[in-house]
């Protein structure tokens, strides 16, 4: 039996399009965009396996390609969808925050650089750049470290803070570790940033500390 053979109220793609996106589990979802299954298997079983054999939804869409395509049945169009079906989320994301500022929608700025910066295994800092009216310029990421740290330069924060002609910015880094908490280490570099900044007139709002679920936000905990 195939999807088609379903009743129709059931089929993935004719639920979604009746009661919303929302109401498919991960395996439906990951069935629309796969399209088909494999023999011995339909679509949805076939994502219920990959699901399960990746340990996750998450281990399944940071697989690499190589690992992906070694999936019986599985080819570089399959991860292509489902890696475009992933940036296309980062890109909304992104549009939302562009379009509402991220200190009127703190939200989509939490869920924008916990989607982009949760999956990194090494620490990464970045910066969102705002105009005078806190809206938003760009999103760069700056500094690269190892698993445990990133080396951060304040005069490079500062120098492209001018390059964008920036009034205000919000730093971001994401802890590997998926622990959210500050440590004495972001305390220092935060206080130096702001700092810096102060001389060429551009505001730290905020620093954003990246975890597996969550972000900590420093200055809602006192820390600038």
């Amino acid at each position: 039996m195939t999807i088609k053979d379903w009743p129709p109220h059931e089929r993935p793609r004719e639920k979604l399009c009746r009661a919303g996106a929302g109401s498919l589990s991960d395996a439906e979802l990951v069935a629309v965009l796969l399209r088909r299954g494999t023999r011995g298997a339909d679509a949805v079983a076939l994502a219920r396996a990959l699901i399960g054999r990746h340990g996750g939804l998450r281990g399944l869409l940071e697989a690499p390609q190589a690992a992906f395509t070694r999936e019986r049945g599985l080819g570089p169009v399959a991860w292509a969808t489902l890696h475009a079906a992933l940036e296309l989320s980062r890109r909304y994301l992104y549009a939302t925050l562009e379009r509402d500022g991220p200190l009127e929608n703190p939200a989509a700025a939490s869920e924008y650089l916990l989607t982009r910066m949760k999956a990194y295994r090494r620490e990464v800092f970045a910066c969102l750049y705002l105009d005078t009216r806190h809206r938003v310029i760009a999103f760069r990421e700056l500094f690269f470290g190892s698993i445990d740290s990133a080396t951060v330069h304040p005069r490079e924060v500062v120098q492209s803070c001018l390059e964008l002609n920036a009034a205000a910015v919000i730093l971001a880094h994401n802890h590997p570790s998926g622990v959210a908490e500050p440590s004495c280490a972001d305390n220092v570099i935060t206080r130096r940033i702001v700092e810096c900044a102060r001389l060429i007139d551009v505001r730290v709002l905020d620093h954003l500390v990246v975890g597996e679920r969550e972000t900590v936000s420093m200055a809602a905990r006192g820390l600038l």
